[in-house]
């Protein structure tokens, strides 16, 4: 099972860096969790925010977020759309399905004029 996460909007914050107080090189990133296996490939809706700067390349964690960076998260949020949770089911499981409903048919068939 292969877990990965995608990433969904990038905003770019007019904030000063926590680490090298530079100005206008943080990004606020959400990524939404995908689970892909050989049978189905799964969206689901857990969400991971993340913000990063590109001026000094280090990764802001949330103990280190300023009242404004946290003002400006939470209303990122609010206004940020994930995709929609969902399940596809790919082809091989087709195939497995069609094949099991085959058998159980035949069965079914041969059993009843017999």
């Amino acid at each position: 099972m292969d877990e990965t996460l995608i990433t969904v909007k990038e905003v770019a914050l007019n904030n000063n860096c926590p680490e090298c107080y530079g100005r206008g090189g943080l990004i606020l990133t959400f990524k939404q969790k995908v689970i892909e296996n050989q049978l189905y490939k799964s969206i689901t809706s857990e969400i991971k925010e993340s913000i990063h700067c590109k001026t000094c390349n280090n990764i802001v964690y949330p103990e280190q977020w300023t009242d404004d960076i946290d003002r400006i998260v939470e209303y990122q949020q609010k206004a940020f759309k994930a995709l929609a949770s969902s399940t596809y089911i790919k082809k091989t499981s087709w195939i497995i399905i069609a094949l099991v409903s085959i058998v159980i048919l035949g069965t079914i068939l041969l059993v009843a004029f017999v």
